[in-house]
C-alpha cells in the first residue's frame, strides 16, 4: 500500500522539485539583472548563483532572453480556464481564470513581473523577442480553446477569439512603462486586462 501511494506521489514530487529549481533560477537572474545589468550577466553566472550547471539551466530556458519572457503565468491562466464551468462563453472564462490567476499568485511573482517589464521595455532584443512571445500567447489561447469548444485549433473562429483576447490584453497593457516606472501597480495592470475582456466580452460596443 505504501509502496503504491508513493508511486502516486512521485510525479507530483517532481514537478514540485522542477517549479522550485525554475523559480529558483529566475529569481537570481533577476537579482543579478538588477545589480550588474542585463548585458553584463551571463548564463554561467545565473547557474552558478543558483547551484546548478549550465546545462541545467538550459533545460528550464532555452535562452537568456527566455529567463525574463518565460513566466508561469500563462500556465496557471489556461489551467484555470480549461477548468472553468462549460457553461461560461471562452471570454468569459478565460476572464474568470485572469482573475482566478492573479488572486493565486505571490506579492515576490507581482515584484519578480515589475523587473522583467522593466527589462522587456529596456532592452532591445527582449521588446522584439515580447512580440514572438503574443504570437505564442495566441496558438496557446487558441489550443485551449478548441478544448473547450471541441473545435480544431486552427479553426479560424477559434484563432480569430484568442487573437481579440491578446489584442484587447495588449491594447490594455501597453503603457507598461508606467508599470516599469514605478507610476502602475501590478494590480493596476490587471485591472485595466479585465477591464478589457470585460468590453470583449460585451462585443466591444461603443
Amino acid at each position: 500500500m505504501s509502496n503504491s501511494s508513493e508511486a502516486e506521489q512521485r510525479p507530483g514530487l517532481r514537478e514540485r522539485k522542477k517549479a522550485r529549481t525554475r523559480a529558483s533560477i529566475r529569481e537570481h537572474a533577476l537579482r543579478l539583472f538588477r545589480e550588474q545589468g542585463y548585458d553584463a550577466t551571463t548564463v554561467d553566472q545565473i547557474a552558478d548563483a543558483a547551484e546548478i550547471s549550465p546545462s541545467t539551466f538550459f533545460r528550464y530556458f532555452p535562452t537568456k532572453e527566455d529567463v525574463v519572457l518565460q513566466d508561469d503565468f500563462d500556465l496557471l491562466a489556461i489551467g484555470s480556464f480549461l477548468e472553468q464551468p462549460p457553461e461560461l462563453s471562452v471570454v468569459a472564462a478565460f476572464r474568470a481564470a485572469a482573475k482566478e490567476t492573479v488572486a493565486s499568485v505571490s506579492e515576490s511573482d507581482l515584484a519578480g513581473l515589475r523587473d522583467t517589464t522593466a527589462l522587456i521595455m529596456t532592452v532591445p532584443e527582449l521588446r522584439a523577442r515580447a512580440m514572438d512571445e503574443y504570437s505564442r500567447t495566441i496558438n496557446v489561447i487558441a489550443s485551449a480553446a478548441a478544448q473547450r469548444t471541441g473545435r480544431s485549433p486552427d479553426d479560424p473562429a477559434v484563432l480569430s477569439l484568442a487573437g481579440a483576447i491578446v489584442g484587447v490584453i495588449m491594447a490594455a497593457t501597453l503603457p507598461w512603462q508606467g508599470l516599469a516606472d514605478g507610476e502602475m501597480t501590478p494590480k493596476d495592470m490587471f485591472d485595466r486586462i479585465d477591464i478589457a475582456l470585460a468590453n470583449l466580452e460585451g462585443g466591444l460596443a461603443l
